[in-house]
């Protein structure tokens, strides 16, 4: 679907056409080729049941019934926030779009899961609002971030649930990579990296935050510009209602239910901030990002800052634009990461690293024999362990030629340093001109 030629697009730009018909006419009779989820329709006051040995929540790997909170579709919180029907779930939270009674506005409610062994990975999202909501800005990238909206907690049957309203959205780049097997081509992409970048530059230079693993395909969403989505996605609710299956007295587990079509797609880049970070410098181990997308300083368990989520982009690039994860073959038989493998691979896209970033972990010792000069390139000493495979940015790049090839491969070379403060900057990255070959205005 994602084959509209770059000439058509920047004639549309041209045309001052804005982006979200572009991304419409790239999806167009996608979601109208899907079918409905139910075929029978039900009034208000019955509702499709299905067995208790149904898996809903339960595919989840490590679930606990008693770590989410029993949302109920009707319930009402804060005396305001009437639950209309859920939009999903995972680890750490359910969704569920909700009416504010205030202002008769559609919002989504976003529950925490009580994770007594981890309870900052519940907090950790509120406090960052809490710290944005603090800062007046005028930064153009500040639109580019979800909304929160109002915050509290409620207390469930082994603890408290922080429990956020915020923006409504749409789909991630992964639903959208989902629906349409070809990956974005270079105008779309580079829409996209503009306003990530914009993003990105309001987080670090404005509000001192680090995104960490939350750049990344399933976690960057399209807004809402079509507002009847949402009255009618709580209308077919009401009309039609999602399979359930009842536990017991307090207890119901929901389907999710899916929005419409809309009728136009917005294309403001939206992030969570479930594992952002307040600060310049941070010294949390190696768990901060997910393995594939795992920067060198993590890797060897360095302090790390906003130079991360430039990494992170890097990648993001790759996923979207290629296809296919560019770090993906750094697992073992197993299907464990195999840190060895994941150097190993670094060193050929990217080559050795100097003496200098091997001095900042003795963790290296392990990889690689550094020089007192630490202009001098370090040896890897784990060929027998995991050999440098014969690939490049360049042999795995298969979508592009000549000189556009050259220039493609020069931008992500600026993201993916073995030397954090060596990367570009998101402001460095948006001022850079290969952005704007294609696409002279977004």
């Amino acid at each position: 679907m994602f084959s509209m030629k770059p000439a058509a697009l920047l004639k549309r730009y041209k045309e001052n056409i804005e982006p979200g018909h572009l991304i419409r006419q790239l999806l167009q009779g996608t979601f109208l080729r899907r079918k409905p989820p139910f075929s029978r329709t039900f009034s208000n006051t019955t509702y499709p049941t299905l067995p208790t040995e149904t898996h809903i929540e339960e595919t989840l790997r490590y679930y606990k019934p008693d770590q989410y909170y029993p949302v109920n579709i009707g319930d009402r919180y804060e005396a305001r926030y009437q639950i209309t029907g859920k939009l999903g779930y995972g680890t750490y939270s359910t969704r569920w779009l909700c009416r504010d009674l205030q202002d008769n506005k559609y919002k989504v409610l976003k529950i925490s899961t009580y994770l007594q062994k981890h309870p900052t990975a519940t907090h950790r999202e509120s406090k960052i609002y809490e710290h944005l909501a603090k800062t007046n800005s005028t930064h153009p990238g500040q639109s580019h971030i979800r909304e929160v909206y109002d915050s509290f907690e409620l207390q469930g049957h082994v603890g408290k649930h922080r429990s956020l309203v915020l923006q409504p959205m749409h789909m991630t780049l992964l639903e959208i990579m989902g629906l349409n097997p070809e990956p974005f081509n270079l105008p779309l992409l580079k829409i996209t990296l503009r306003r990530i970048l914009l993003a990105l530059d309001y987080l670090h230079t404005e509000v001192g935050v680090v995104h960490t693993a939350r750049p990344k395909i399933d976690n960057v969403m399209l807004s809402i510009e079509d507002g009847t989505m949402l009255s009618n996605f709580a209308k077919a609710e009401a009309n039609s209602p999602s399979p359930r299956k009842i536990i017991n007295d307090s207890r119901t587990i929901y389907k999710s239910h899916r929005f419409r079509s809309p009728k136009s797609y917005g294309l403001r880049i939206l992030f969570d901030f479930g594992e952002a970070r307040i600060g310049k410098v941070h010294d949390t181990g190696p768990f901060v990002q997910p393995h594939i997308y795992r920067a060198s300083e993590i890797i060897f368990e360095m302090p790390w800052g906003s130079e991360v989520d430039i990494w992170n982009l890097g990648c993001l690039i790759w996923d979207l634009f290629e296809g296919t994860h560019l770090f993906n073959d750094i697992f073992n038989t197993n299907g464990g990461h195999d840190p060895f493998r994941h150097l190993a691979l670094m060193i050929a896209l990217l080559g050795p690293p100097h003496s200098e970033f091997v001095k900042r972990s003795e963790m290296t010792e392990q990889c690689f024999i550094s020089s007192a000069n630490v202009s001098i390139l370090s040896a890897w000493i784990e060929h027998e362990e995991a050999p440098i495979p014969t690939v490049s940015l360049e042999s795995l790049e298969w979508r592009l030629s000549g000189k556009e090839k050259g220039e493609f491969i020069q931008f992500m070379k600026y993201m993916l340093k073995w030397l954090p403060e060596e990367r570009k900057t998101a402001k460095q990255l948006l001022e850079d001109p290969w952005l704007a070959v294609v696409i002279p205005y977004c």
